[in-house]
């Protein structure tokens, strides 16, 4: 059952004869859904798809603010864009954790409004829709040929009322950082980000959140717009964006042959393609060869870091590109330390028999366990030289590349700390064009 109503009178032109079957279409709504609905949104804007939108919005606006009797608990929301509007909307939604929502709209705008939900929302809303009474006034909409299509021109539009909308929002919790190490040279653009500077506003997201997931109120939209702010920020092309697909093992995609379905290594020698692994306890690493002109990256959480994902990235390099273990320079980003992270006594006894130091209370059901002092284990025994590796108290670099995910709520975000609903960061990297 619907825990929040919306109501659309976008592209109904409202007239003084409106007014008592508005009020009553209100009540009714009301009624109907008293048992279970805690919010009532009326929707009104004056853009997409109007004929002259603009010259109905102000009296229509009046017309529904100056009821005698706004019924209670129902709220009037309008904006100059319908992406605008359903986006403040879900904010509120999102402040009540609410995700039942019912849409009362005319049947010419349910296609539409479908697209709009599709993009500013996720699987975790479930929406109904139920008619809009049509005596309210004169639908001013544009009929389609087939009520429940949407043109191309129409998708189009959408699109770009919603990429418009969302990059006039400011940044939030500061300004974007940017978190680079000294080792990387100018050949290469590189970088660890923090969860400052982006528009994702939920708690556990903002700000600037880097991945989407259907299970999260993120939307690819608003992932998108943090990802086109930090292009723009660090010099590439966010069309030229490309993520591991994680599997928590230790597969690598070496860009320019066939995509796996799951990869948590990439590596590539095309200039200008961006290459990131996310991180949000999982240690994100950076691979680089400034002689051979390749790079890499790859997503290490406890069971990748146990299965040899930095070291097969590194193979990759070797075996793809002709590089020499002792060119091959790479950097660890920030993840959850040895002071948070745990894991049951069975799982940690494996990283204790790789090194002993990388496990504390190793008989406590569950010792806490250093990824970080493992992954640079690995990489020394697999050849990789010492000073090439940075990224933790045993290099010297930027200091903030080691610090604990978990224990900076404002810098990182954290799955350990925050749980299922948690934020992600990256660690990238490009060749120059």
């Amino acid at each position: 059952m619907a825990e929040a109503v919306l109501i659309d009178f976008f592209g109904l032109k409202l007239n003084s004869q409106s007014n008592c079957a508005l009020l009553k279409t209100l009540n009714a709504v009301q009624y109907l859904h008293a048992t279970n609905a805690k919010f009532f949104y009326i929707m009104h804007c004056c853009n997409l798809r109007c004929e002259n939108g603009g010259e109905h919005g102000d009296s229509e606006l009046e017309m529904i603010s100056s009821l005698p009797a706004l019924p209670v608990g129902f709220e009037v929301v309008s904006n100059s864009s319908m992406a605008a509007t359903l986006y403040i909307i879900k904010q509120k939604l999102d402040e009540e954790n609410l995700s039942s929502i019912t849409i009362m709209t005319t049947l010419q705008k349910k296609a539409l409004m479908k697209v709009f939900i599709d993009q500013l929302f996720t699987d975790v809303y479930h929406f109904e829709f139920e008619d809009l009474p049509l005596d309210l006034g004169e639908s001013h909409i544009k009929e389609s040929i087939e009520l429940n299509t949407v043109t191309n021109q129409e998708l189009e539009e959408i699109q770009n009322d919603i990429k418009t909308y969302l990059r006039s929002l400011p940044g939030l919790k500061g300004e974007l950082t940017i978190l680079t190490s000294s080792l990387i040279p100018d050949t290469f653009i590189h970088g660890f980000t923090t969860r400052t500077g982006g528009i994702s506003y939920l708690p556990t997201l903002s700000s600037f959140n880097l991945f989407s997931s259907t299970k999260r109120r993120d939307p690819k939209a608003v992932v998108q717009e943090n990802l086109r702010r930090l292009a723009q920020a660090a010099g590439f092309d966010s069309e030229k964006f490309h993520r591991i697909k994680t599997d928590h093992a230790n597969g690598v995609w070496i860009m320019g042959k066939k995509e796996p379905d799951s990869y948590d290594g990439i590596t590539t020698n095309q200039r200008g393609a961006t290459i990131a692994a996310l991180g949000a306890d999982c240690l994100p690493l950076v691979f680089a060869d400034p002689v051979k002109k390749a790079c890499g990256v790859a997503h290490s959480g406890w069971k990748g870091t146990l299965l040899g994902v930095a070291m097969a990235t590194v193979n990759a390099l070797v075996a793809e590109y002709g590089c020499r273990l002792e060119d091959i320079l790479v950097v660890m980003g920030p993840s959850v330390g040895p002071c948070c992270f745990t894991l049951p006594r069975d799982s940690a006894k494996a990283f204790y028999n790789l090194d002993p130091q990388c496990v504390r209370l190793v008989d406590s059901p569950n010792p806490y366990v250093d990824i970080r002092k493992a992954t640079r284990i690995l990489l020394e025994r697999g050849g990789i030289l010492p000073q090439n590796i940075q990224g933790d108290s045993k290099s010297d670099q930027n200091p903030n590349l080691d610090l604990c995910t978990s224990c900076h709520p404002d810098m990182f975000f954290s799955h350990v700390r925050d749980g299922i609903n948690f934020g992600s960061q990256i660690g990238f990297i490009l060749i120059r064009e």
